[in-house]
């Protein structure tokens, strides 16, 4: 789960974690009320969606005035911004944060994450802040420097003394910049997030050390546990039908193909979506129904993947191992029937009871394509979006 940065600067001042002052809007108004506020006489008016390089999309801009607060926040709120992250369809604005302006001396990187090679989670600095790391990652990597930490263990004060070495900070700054790194590390991990990215940290002028930028990804597996963190959703910033997947525990990712997938289990959808790009299809969707894959969950699959105008042809590519496949057919016959489904449906069955499910299938009086194997109905599925 993602959230917005005002909301992960709130997490972060609660682990002590400093962040310049700001207050979210969402009217001009309110931002004028927050400006107040805040007091001063610099402002950053932030437009919040769940999207990095706003400020190259027009979303960060700074004020001199109130009243230049309430225009920015006119022009922001409502806007569709586009950026590299939100790809050229872009994201409606409709909160604002208003923040102190900050005397910045300096820029740097710092982010967490789960290293899966290392199988540990890693803190990574550069000092290329302001940058996208993945841009620096290519082009310089000698200048990102990694620590990591010990399953269960912490940010070892060592640890964190190297990456403010390597970040070149000095003096107050240094024993600033050692506090925040360790503060950093404790969020991420008692929150349960997946990623903790401050670009750009800053160093102030005045020797500050400070989060101009956060942004916070959650593991959706641990949320039970932050019910907290859970009221930040935001479910105008996520795509309608990955929120409407979620109601039914149905695990939806839409991509840019025609070839709709329904498919049970992560790892089979996963070779499923390979094998119709090997076959010349583009993969239209990511389902995976779970084991329990019945009526009911089969139904609610059609009526969302059929929901993506793009969709021309569907796959269904259950293993009976969980559940018996000549119900999972039975299953697909009914939700077809009630769905209307539309579009050509290619079905491979295969596990327990596999030869009674071909012969319910190919028995009913709707058209179904039956495949023997993956690469049989990947073949099909492809084949008949080329008739």
């Amino acid at each position: 789960m993602k959230i917005h940065e005002y909301q992960a600067k709130e997490i972060l001042r609660q682990f002590n974690v400093a962040t310049p002052e700001g207050v979210p809007a969402f009217t001009a108004d309110e931002a004028v009320d927050a400006a107040k506020k805040i007091g001063g006489d610099v402002w950053v008016v932030k437009a919040q969606i769940h999207a990095g390089g706003r400020g190259k999309g027009g979303g960060v801009k700074i004020a001199k005035s109130r009243d230049e607060v309430r225009e920015l926040a006119d022009q922001i709120l409502g806007m569709n911004l586009v950026t590299h992250q939100t790809g050229p369809e872009g994201k409606t604005v409709k909160r604002l944060l208003i923040e102190q302006g900050v005397n910045i001396d300096r820029e740097l990187y710092v982010g967490v994450t789960l290293d899966r090679a290392a199988k540990r989670n890693t803190m990574m600095v550069s000092t290329e802040g302001g940058m996208e790391i993945e841009k620096v990652a290519e082009e310089t990597p000698e200048k990102i420097v990694k620590e990591s930490v010990t399953p269960g263990g912490t940010l070892e004060a060592y640890q964190a003394r190297k990456l403010a070495y390597a970040l070149g900070l000095e003096g107050a700054a240094f024993k600033k910049g050692v506090k925040f790194l360790q503060a950093l590390y404790e969020a991420y991990v008692s929150t349960d997030a997946s990623l903790a990215e401050i670009n750009p940290l800053v160093v102030t002028k005045e020797g500050d050390v400070m989060a101009l930028d956060a942004k916070m990804n959650f593991d959706d597996n641990a949320l039970f546990r932050h019910p907290d963190i859970l009221d930040y959703r935001d479910v105008d910033e996520e795509d309608p039908l990955e929120v409407e997947a979620s109601k039914s525990d149905l695990n939806y990712i839409k991509l840019d193909g025609n070839v709709g997938c329904m498919v049970n289990g992560a790892g089979l959808a996963m070779a499923t979506m390979d094998i119709i790009k090997l076959a010349g299809g583009e993969p239209a969707n990511f389902l995976d129904v779970g084991g329990g894959a019945n009526k009911e969950t089969v139904a609610e699959g059609f009526k969302i993947i059929l929901a993506d105008d793009n969709v021309k042809a569907l796959l269904v590519n259950i293993f009976g191992g969980i559940v018996r496949c000549d119900r999972v057919a039975q299953g697909v016959i009914d939700a077809a029937k009630e769905t209307n489904v539309g579009v050509p449906i290619v079905v491979r069955l295969e596990g327990t009871n596999a030869e009674e499910a071909a012969d319910l299938l190919n028995a009913s009086d709707l058209s179904f394509e039956v495949a023997s194997s993956l690469q049989d109905a990947a073949g099909k599925v492809t084949g008949v979006l080329n008739r």
